[in-house]
């Protein structure tokens, strides 16, 4: 059976880089979030679709996760990733995206509209990591994950504010998922205690932040257990040109737990004339 996780590969500087690509037009790239097993498919594979539509999607495995490789000796950081993004724009011959980042992908999606704001036109946070805050129960178990099938269900039921969403399929497929080769080495050697650093790490500088001139979509579940909400509300005050949308019953995954809804934000928004 082919894994629909895999798909194209591409040379982002010294490595391949296994990345989406879906749909045709005005591109956008989607970074997904940091849980343990994670891959791009696994972050965006219901939202994808219906965005292709009307857009060329792009979601790529940020090295360390997913199918993208794992080079040795290679030192995970925010500068690394920023330098994919980039070698993978330039590889693909894109000047110019609109960019969506869901939690460490939002820390990431901060850092690149700082670093190289011709290089994006609209841009939507999701569940944010960027600002300054204090390591929360829920992210702490997520980064400290060590595999196994209950501490996968655990993990699920903090990402998620309805249990019938998190079903034990979808656990197994996640905690399956966190035992390829190579997938838990990398992880592990991610966020290692203690992990306040890595919150501290992927923060932006406030006056950077404020000096975005970008129209930035954000967007938080209210019951969010993982990222505060706080951090999105820290956002829409920093940012100039900046919405808010906060999602009742919902926890750190909108993209899945109000995924009409939230393809919906993201296809008005994208279509918005500047």
């Amino acid at each position: 059976m082919e894994n629909p996780e895999i798909a194209k590969s591409v040379k982002t500087g010294n490595f391949n880089t296994n990345y989406h690509d879906i749909g045709s037009g005005e591109p956008v790239i989607f970074i997904h979030g940091s849980g343990p097993g994670v891959s791009a498919y696994a972050n965006w594979r219901l939202c994808m679709p219906q965005i292709a539509e009307k857009f060329r999607v792009i979601a790529p495995d940020m090295v360390g996760f997913g199918y993208s490789d794992r080079p040795e000796g290679i030192t995970y950081s925010m500068e690394v990733w920023v330098q994919q993004i980039v070698d993978l724009m330039d590889s693909l011959n894109l000047e110019k995206v609109n960019l969506v980042g869901n939690s460490f992908g939002g820390a990431l999606a901060l850092s690149l509209v700082i670093k190289y704001p011709e290089k994006f036109n609209r841009v939507v946070l999701m569940g944010s990591v960027g600002v300054p805050f204090d390591i929360t129960y829920g992210l702490d178990k997520v980064w400290g994950y060590t595999p196994s099938f209950e501490n996968m269900k655990e993990l699920l039921d903090i990402f998620a504010y309805s249990r019938e969403l998190v079903t034990d399929d979808l656990a197994k497929m996640r905690y399956e998922a966190s035992i390829r080769p190579g997938f838990q080495e990398s992880f592990s050697s991610m966020f290692p205690s203690p992990r306040q650093k890595g919150v501290d790490l992927m923060q932006s500088d406030e006056n950077d932040i404020k000096n975005i001139q970008k129209e930035v979509l954000i967007i938080h579940g209210r019951e969010d257990k993982v990222i505060p909400l706080e951090n999105s509300i820290k956002l829409n005050q920093l940012i100039l040109k900046s919405q808010l949308h906060v999602f009742g019953q919902c926890g750190h995954w909108t993209q899945i737990e109000h995924k009409d809804r939230f393809n919906k934000l993201l296809l008005d928004f994208f279509s918005e004339e500047d």
